[in-house]
């Protein structure tokens, strides 16, 4: 149905319009009529026409200023002008205000019937275009989530993940580098620091996680919301500055508060809210950290970190950000970057630590104990318990200047090696299976979730380290071997295009020949011919 507004003062132009809109178009309009333009502009506000003939001269309000007036409200409105006045000046008017058509009376039936199928199609194609809008908000609406938990996901728990943080921040329009973490915990009550029923707790989150995030959502403006986890929560609040002064934690403060009582308020369950320190994006699982600790060394509702103090205090200049980074590349495997951040810091303890050799000698003990354990947890070495009896010796021994740098370096090379080693061997076992079975199955249906299932790890592991080895991701890679493996049948005439098809693993004909001419630039036919010539 159309609605159509007619307003002019001449009763015949009304009829006429009314005959010809109801002997053209039976059934699909609703037809209302205003004398002037005054009616017409109240009328427009409560029946939203689609589309509106408006005369230009009408008592009061004439229809130019009546479509100006009309238009601030409704500006996808349909209108045609009718009038009897064959102006420049009003013409060049209505080009302004976007109208339809222009047409002079006396019209003729032809004129109104083409120019009302016109604007039944822009109407239909402004609503075709306002329902796939719905339906990508409506599937939006069911990714956002997916992809939000991904990156709390990536924040907390992987090791190797600057180009995954990078797509997400693209994802969902983060422009910040910085920024904190709450650690939301929910329960049937609060006791001293902690939620009682907690597998209730997890049992009602997972039945109302919707209206939580909305909850969530409108709180903490621009918050990124992970899935549950048990009776908890994660979330990313981004930060646009290093810190955070008084006035900004107080506001942050306030803003979980009003949570709690909106939460409390709509369910028959307790919720705290612990706060971590604002940090790079890179470092919020130490964010959320300190947020989880903030909740357990406090009784409060709502704690943050710095009321609680639960970071540790660090001299004014000692470079905390070089150690932070010297760990992270040692966890990775990078064995060159790693050598270099040792470096640096042994060359601080030199110059401009103020220590003495032995606060310099324990510190490298330290250090190279701390690194020896990372590769002990990470690369599945077996412990020796008597393999560092001569450390404390060596160190004692070599001289602070030269010596032992070396010494300290080594060690930590040694050490990042294994790492390195033990992913690439971990990598390299992973492709190897994986391809094997590509190579077995690429006739079948097969699946990111189907292969990362086949060799026992998670999708997103196994899609970071395909990439990372093949230089494509998993899709392309198995495309790839199907179009070879059609293009070696192709050159053979026994193959139908249907057999082959099903031999490369497409089920569709039609999206197999797609798909082939994106690959190669010519259809699978076109091919075949040209291999002939």
């Amino acid at each position: 149905m159309y609605n159509i507004l007619i307003a002019d003062d001449e009763g015949i132009t009304v009829d006429a319009l009314k005959y010809i809109i109801e002997k053209n178009f039976p059934g699909q309009c609703n037809i209302e009529c205003a004398k002037t333009g005054r009616e017409g502009i109240m009328l427009a506000e409560t029946m939203r026409p689609d589309i509106a003939f408006m005369d230009i001269h009408m008592p009061g309000i004439n229809g130019i200023d009546a479509i100006k007036e009309i238009r601030k409200s409704q500006p996808t409105l349909q209108i045609i002008i009718i009038s009897a006045y064959d102006k420049f000046s009003y013409a060049k008017t209505a080009i302004e205000l976007s109208v339809l058509k222009y047409i002079n009376k006396p019209f003729e039936q032809k004129q109104i019937v083409e120019v009302l199928e016109c604007a039944m199609n822009n109407i239909k194609e402004e609503r075709n275009k306002r329902n796939e809008d719905l339906l990508i908000r409506e599937k939006l609406e069911n990714i956002i989530p997916i992809i939000q938990n991904g990156f709390i996901n990536d924040l907390l728990f992987k090791e190797q993940f600057d180009e995954d943080i990078d797509t997400f921040k693209k994802l969902l329009e983060i422009n910040t580098e910085n920024g904190c973490m709450l650690s939301i915990v929910f329960g049937e009550k609060k006791e001293g620091n902690h939620m009682t029923n907690a597998s209730g707790a997890s049992v009602f989150l997972q039945n109302n996680i919707r209206t939580i995030r909305a909850l969530i959502e409108g709180t903490f403006a621009n918050s990124i919301i992970g899935n549950s986890m048990a009776n908890k929560i994660a979330v990313f609040i981004p930060y646009e500055h290093s810190s955070m002064d008084y006035s900004a934690r107080s506001e942050l403060v306030n803003k979980a508060l009003a949570f709690v009582h909106s939460f409390t308020t709509k369910y028959d369950m307790q919720v705290r809210i612990g706060i971590g320190l604002v940090k790079e994006i890179n470092r919020m699982s130490e964010s959320y950290q300190e947020a989880a600790l903030a909740l357990v060394q406090s009784t409060r509702t709502v704690a943050h970190a710095d009321d609680v103090s639960v970071t540790t205090e660090y001299e004014k200049n000692y470079p905390i950000e070089l150690e932070r980074d010297f760990f992270d590349v040692v966890k990775k495997g990078a064995t060159s970057e790693s050598r270099i951040y040792a470096g640096q810091f042994y060359d601080w303890l030199l110059t401009e630590s103020g220590g003495s050799e032995m606060d310099i000698r324990l510190k490298v003990i330290e250090f190279v104990l701390w690194v020896e354990h990372i590769a002990f947890k990470q690369a599945g070495l077996s412990y020796v318990f008597k393999a560092r009896s001569n450390y404390l010796e060596a160190v004692n021994m070599l001289s602070v200047d030269s010596e032992l740098k070396d010494w300290f370096l080594d060690r930590v090379v040694q050490a990042t090696d294994k790492i390195a080693n033990m992913k690439k061997e971990k990598s390299t076992s992973i492709i190897d299976k994986a391809l094997k079975y590509i190579n077995e199955n690429y006739t079948n249906d097969i699946s990111l979730d189907d292969i990362s299932m086949k060799i026992d790890v998670t999708p997103y592991y196994f899609s970071r380290i395909f990439k990372e080895e093949m230089g494509v991701n998993f899709i392309e890679y198995v495309t790839d071997l199907r179009i070879n493996k059609a293009k070696e049948l192709l050159a053979d005439d026994s193959y139908s295009m249907k057999e082959i098809c099903k031999l490369v693993g497409y089920s569709d004909p039609n999206y197999f020949s797609r798909t082939f001419r994106k690959h190669e630039g010519v259809s699978p036919s076109e091919y075949r011919e040209g291999i002939k010539q």
